[in-house]
């Protein structure tokens, strides 16, 4: 095997063609099932990266959150699987535990069509008990976060002799995590001859510290993202630097999106800006490595149903955050690295909507912007504070409100059975009901904000499946 390196000219070729998977060698009844699953067409980065997995080789991807990546893996570690076989013999490594869960939910669907495949999560924040004994049982496919797959190869519990394809999940965000050495460990317990699939959305120095500790002459591809100028509109704020908090909130004043994701370099400006916020009456939340894992689940669910506007993070705590609806991503802090930038803006303008990319740049940020413009081309367009609209102090409420019941999984219920309550005996409309997240313990469901206070009573007052439950209201 050589080295190769596509140049993305030749990818965007490739996906402008609108490849077929009918065209890749794969098993008649994986293309049956990704005919029933609508997956008629490859995005970009599957087109360019499936024929190099399925030929054998290992393989550096660039590749974000939402372009398809997870199929681009999933589909070449079912390829090489035996289902007769009863042991570990792929190991997918994700930096948190939201997003091993929605692999191991896709990986799930696209094995749908196999017979009798085992697909295990191993993750932090969840008893090793159930896990242990789920091992003992057998699996095929094991997606995890590098503590937890740490802790299960030190106890014995795990063990990949037969494994034969490893992938690294979002590396970057990982090696952002300082989990370097632990995906050294878990990679000097794989067998040497094996497959190596190394996905990322920026290429930090550490992802090249990787490829050569554990790949065997990888090929590349590294796809730019294109967002087309109409999706994000991007527009630059040149701010004195002790402006930048209260200026925040001007933008949210003025642009009135619905769900804002707002980025800082750092946990304490996270924190100032949340006091910020609040203070002027925003619903925001913040995400950090402070939290523990039930209240991160909690604050993710609130923003993605809606029933919180600003979202403050830093990049390393929205590692792994895939928000549908996202109307607006504010830049609080320019960032030194001109690839996240692209990755943060990248968030909004999804699909069919559009999106505003709103940076706050004090004087000594220029240089950072002017290297953000030298990668993606174009000239930044500034504009001022004292531009904007203002006048308009009206509340920037959220649609929805979050009722968090007292039961989940453990107590068999599901999404269905909320949704009956709430459109059955009390009376509400499908309209009136948003996202439903059932956990282990917990179920959230997203109402109307005008409907709130009334679902909660008649939540409280009635039953599901039978059972009175326990209810409340977050709000901040």
């Amino acid at each position: 095997m050589t080295d190769a390196k596509l140049p993305s000219e030749a990818l965007a070729a490739t996906a402008s063609a609108d490849p077929s998977f009918s065209e890749l060698p794969l098993a008649p009844s994986m293309l049956a099932n990704l005919r029933q699953l609508e997956y008629l067409h490859m995005t970009p980065i599957q087109a360019a990266s499936l024929p190099i997995t399925l030929a054998g080789h290992d393989l550096i991807a660039q590749a974000k959150t939402g372009s398809g990546k997870t199929a681009a893996f999933a589909l070449t570690l079912l390829t090489n699987l035996n289902p007769r076989f009863f042991a570990v013999q792929a190991l997918v490594l994700c930096p948190t535990r939201e997003l091993a869960e929605q692999v191991t939910q896709e990986i799930r669907r696209l094995a749908r069509g196999e017979d009798n495949i085992k697909i295990l999560a191993l993750c932090g924040g969840s008893t090793m008990r159930p896990q242990i004994a789920s091992l003992e049982h057998g699996a095929h496919i094991v997606v995890g976060t590098p503590g937890r797959i740490m802790d299960h190869l030190e106890r014995g519990s795990l063990k990949l002799d037969a494994l034969n394809t490893l992938v690294l999940d979002e590396a970057d965000r990982m090696l952002d995590m300082g989990f370097f050495d632990d995906i050294s460990y878990v990679a000097k317990q794989c067998p040497v001859q094996r497959q190596t699939l190394l996905f990322s959305a920026t290429y930090p120095d550490g992802i090249a510290r990787l490829a050569q500790k554990f790949l065997r002459n990888p090929q590349e591809v590294k796809l730019l993202e294109q967002h087309e100028d109409s999706k994000i509109r991007q527009r630059f704020y040149e701010i004195k630097h002790e402006e930048r908090l209260q200026a925040v909130a001007v933008l949210l004043k003025h642009y009135r999106p619905v769900s804002t994701l707002a980025f800082c370099n750092t946990k304490q400006q996270c924190r100032d800006l949340l006091d910020v916020l609040h203070a002027q009456g925003f619903h925001a939340l913040t995400l950090n490595g402070d939290l523990e894992q039930r209240e991160r689940d909690q604050v993710l669910i609130r923003f993605a149903n809606r029933s919180c506007s600003v979202l403050v993070a830093t990049d390393v705590a929205a590692r792994g955050l895939d928000i549908d609806q996202l109307e607006a991503v504010i830049n609080v802090d320019v960032t030194p690295d001109p690839e996240i930038h692209v990755h943060r803006i990248g968030r909004t303008g999804r699909a069919d909507q559009d999106g505003w990319a709103l940076s706050l740049c004090s004087p000594a940020d220029k240089r950072r912007v002017a290297a953000i413009m030298q990668m993606t081309g174009g000239e930044p367009e500034w504009h001022t504070l004292g531009s904007l609209q203002s006048g308009n102090d009206a509340p920037l409420l959220p649609p929805m409100v979050t009722l968090q019941i007292l039961g989940g999984r453990k107590e068999k219920i599901r999404p269905g059975d909320v949704l009956g309550a709430l459109t059955g005996e009390a009376g509400f409309t499908r309209e009136q009901v948003g996202k439903i997240s059932v956990t282990d313990q917990t179920t959230y469901v997203a109402v109307a904000r005008n409907i709130a206070a009334e679902a909660l009573r008649k939540l409280s007052a009635g039953k599901i499946k039978g059972k009175s439950v326990k209810v409340r209201m977050l709000e901040d």
